[in-house]
């Protein structure tokens, strides 16, 4: 069993910066792709981000691409998620992810565990 937490969001101005971190238990945490989601009011949940088990390999949404960073420390368990240039449209929930499933995905039905979010909102 995998628990996620995250932890880090709050209140900040557009073109602010947060950085979130999910911390993981469970000693196969590095074996997997891990993802950041985020969940507007009134809109379904999307793929903001996803990282190799390696660290490696990464891929963003258009929205956030050149803006956000994401990034792992598997010694920690931890995976980070760095936001910069903060846009009131980047307001949502979010959420970090495991995946079993062998290589990436975007899709949130191929996730297998979910932290419980930290709400990130940002003022204009």
């Amino acid at each position: 069993q995998v628990q996620l937490v995250e932890s880090g969001g709050g209140l900040v101005q557009a073109g602010g910066s947060l950085r979130l971190s999910c911390a993981a238990s469970g000693r196969t945490f590095s074996s997997y792709f891990m993802g950041w989601f985020r969940q507007a009011p009134g809109k379904e949940r999307e793929f903001v981000t996803g990282i190799s088990w390696s660290g490696g390999s990464t891929g963003y949404s258009d929205s956030v691409k050149g803006r956000f960073t994401i990034s792992r420390d598997n010694a920690k368990n931890t995976v980070y998620l760095q936001m910069n240039s903060l846009k009131p449209e980047d307001t949502a929930i979010y959420y970090c992810a495991l995946t079993r499933k062998a290589g990436r995905s975007g899709r949130a039905e191929d996730y297998d565990y979910w932290g419980q979010g930290t709400q990130v909102t940002v003022s204009s």
